[in-house]
């Protein structure tokens, strides 16, 4: 669910302050694009909101949330339904995870 050697190579790569930093504005902005994801209908709004969580799952080591962000990406590209309860519910599973994990990342 969680890539783990992401997200130590990331907290290595800028450090312990920027990565705190990462983390919350990365938290924040998920929880607010899941929270509007689909609620205005329009196929480019979901289709950049899904982009979005990608790219920003992918890079904080959300393994899981990436995968099914771009799999959701494709259906909506091929004009098929996507079940975006299953996102919001990947990304708060994902969320746990991470949180229960963070402070061995820190400490380590």
């Amino acid at each position: 669910m969680i890539d783990w050697a992401r997200i130590r190579d990331l907290r290595d790569e800028i450090g312990l302050e920027d990565f705190g930093e990462i983390v919350v504005l990365f938290l924040q902005e998920a929880d607010e694009v899941i929270g509007r994801l689909g609620r205005n209908g329009r196929q480019n709004s979901v289709s950049d909101d899904l982009h979005f969580l990608k790219g920003a799952a992918l890079n904080l080591g959300f393994r899981d949330l990436a995968g099914s962000c771009q799999e959701a990406e494709r259906k909506v590209a091929a004009g098929h339904a996507i079940d975006l309860a299953e996102i919001a519910d990947r990304f708060l599973a994902s969320r746990t995870a991470f949180m229960a994990g963070l402070n061995e990342v820190l400490e380590s």
